[in-house]
């Protein structure tokens, strides 16, 4: 690859991240994502940001952990971003499921409760 492809790559990489943070930005603004789930996305999107300026750290880092092919070091990175990510919002939705249990159940006992009230009732 010669380095204008090169420099290509990245240039649509930084905007790729640029836009991610936007749109991310964007659904929070907006009030479709909540701010306690979209933090693992933004690390994620800036670590991508800073990764796609400062490509050489790739290299590095990938030279570090012992992978030759420093984009293969990129989807690994991009791989535990969106376990992080899967395991927060799996999380999320077991608390949401205990919470409407608990709701479930309490409701079941106030509509016996004003059953029982109307039967003494009449």
């Amino acid at each position: 690859m010669n380095e204008i492809d090169i420099i290509r790559i990245q240039i649509l990489a930084i905007l790729g991240s640029l836009g991610l943070i936007i749109f991310i930005i964007n659904l929070i603004r907006k009030k479709r994502l909540r701010e306690e789930f979209s933090i693992l996305w933004l690390l994620t999107a800036v670590i991508f940001l800073f990764i796609s300026i400062f490509r050489r750290l790739l290299d590095k880092f990938s030279y570090l952990i012992g992978i030759e092919y420093p984009p293969a070091a990129l989807f690994l990175i991009l791989i535990l971003g969106l376990t992080l990510v899967s395991i927060h919002f799996s999380v999320a939705i077991s608390e949401l499921k205990e919470t409407n249990k608990r709701l479930l159940q309490e409701i079941g006992l106030i509509k016996a409760e004003l059953e029982e009230k109307w039967r003494r009732e009449k």
